[in-house]
């Protein structure tokens, strides 16, 4: 297989913007050339590597192929950066794409990353704690907090912490939709907020609260802080994670609807086994931001 480092750019952009067009002009190339780039990279290995969707996305082929592209360019930036120490005025940029639980972004692992001492971008990826490992398996991301104990091959796991979740509503509402306090019958009939369709965390309380499958009706609302005015507002009950509540000076118009049921989450570091010192100075913030933040 023979590819050139101006191909796996190619590749890399594609995937990382959605389209040629962008990638172009992140690459301040033409989409004509970004496009003759990805072709000839196919031929050489003889795979498709892209499907032609909006957004792009990578074939199998293309995530491995991805990850190397990602792998080349942060081992040359660090080699680049590491001689810029010593030649004042070269600096190359490095970025290090990561994949975060939405509750983990909007509680602690910014103040976590702002302790990284060496000059990085970061481009973070926000998906369920479930789902984050696909984009790391994917090669989109160097690292990943995720809810998977297994590591994605090639790759390093090690375990964070927990975040625990409680089922919250505010004090009208739970008044209103549980006057007998948390039963199947008021679980099946109370509007609930979910985060996305992937989020899982209210269902799994729902059915180890009744012990069969409830449908009762559901908010959609992304967005850690938009979910968590959803719940204060009233628009339904919804599973809040205690980090938040903690940092809320409005929590205290909440209710935990069912003490002592929380539902624990355990959350893991996956990185790129991959010697650079970029990778390893995010990797020990993250160590340290869920050493303070999460419980053991």
């Amino acid at each position: 297989m023979d590819v050139d480092q101006a191909q796996l750019e190619a590749l890399a952009a594609a995937v990382a913007e959605g389209t040629f067009e962008a990638a172009a002009r992140q690459l301040h190339v033409t989409p004509s050339a970004i496009s003759q780039r990805i072709k000839a990279l196919e031929t050489s290995v003889g795979r498709v590597l892209l499907i032609r969707t909006k957004p792009i996305s990578p074939t199998q082929a293309g995530e491995l192929l991805l990850r190397l592209a990602r792998q080349i360019t942060t081992m040359t930036a660090d080699v680049a950066r590491q001689i810029g120490d010593e030649a004042p005025g070269h600096t190359t940029p490095i970025v290090i794409p990561l994949a975060v639980n939405a509750d983990s972004l909007a509680t602690w692992v910014l103040p976590a990353l702002a302790t990284v001492g060496r000059p990085l971008t970061f481009d973070l990826h926000s998906a369920d704690q479930d789902r984050t490992a696909d984009l790391l398996r994917q090669g989109a991301v160097m690292g990943a907090i995720t809810a998977a104990r297994d590591p994605v091959p090639g790759c390093t796991v090690e375990r964070l912490g927990v975040m625990r979740y409680r089922p919250t509503a505010s004090a009208d509402f739970a008044t209103r939709w549980f006057p007998e306090g948390v039963t199947p019958l008021a679980l099946a009939a109370a509007p609930v907020v979910t985060f996305d369709r992937t989020d899982r965390l209210q269902d799994t309380y729902l059915r180890r609260r009744s012990r069969r499958r409830l449908g009762p009706p559901c908010h959609y609302v992304p967005g850690s802080g938009a979910f968590f005015e959803a719940v204060r507002l009233g628009l339904g009950w919804g599973m809040l994670p205690d980090l938040q509540a903690a940092q809320r000076t409005d929590a205290t118009e909440l209710v935990d609807l069912d003490p002592g049921r929380p539902v624990v989450v355990q959350l893991f570091w996956q990185q790129w086994q991959l010697q650079s010192r970029s990778l390893e100075a995010t990797a020990a913030a993250i160590r340290a931001g869920a050493a303070s933040a999460l419980r053991g």
